[in-house]
């Protein structure tokens, strides 16, 4: 029950991810229907454990590090960041500090 959970998990991350990019899509779309199907016949509770939690950290990645960009002209890309990566702007310290 758990394996279709994350199998509908990570569709509604591909939808949400690669927006208005059928390409991406349907990448995304074969890719997970691939991986599924490669190892729907695994009965090791050890490896199913791997596979959910390789799974579960691949929907992580593309849903909170994935940025769709999108050609405007020969030289310029427009992004289009959603707000699950949108993270508040920390300043960088360039100089490093000694503990006394």
């Amino acid at each position: 029950m758990k394996v279709l959970q994350l199998f509908r998990t990570l569709h509604r991350t591909r939808q949400q991810v690669f927006k208005n990019d059928p390409r991406a899509l349907e990448a995304a779309r074969l890719k997970i229907n691939e991986e599924f199907k490669k190892n729907r016949k695994e009965t090791s509770p050890e490896k199913v454990a791997e596979l959910m939690k390789i799974g579960h950290d691949v929907e992580v990645l593309l849903r909170t590090s994935v940025i769709q960009g999108i050609h405007t002209d020969s030289n310029t890309i427009k992004l289009r960041p959603r707000k699950e990566v949108l993270l508040d702007n920390v300043p960088f310290c360039d100089t490093t500090q000694r503990k006394s």
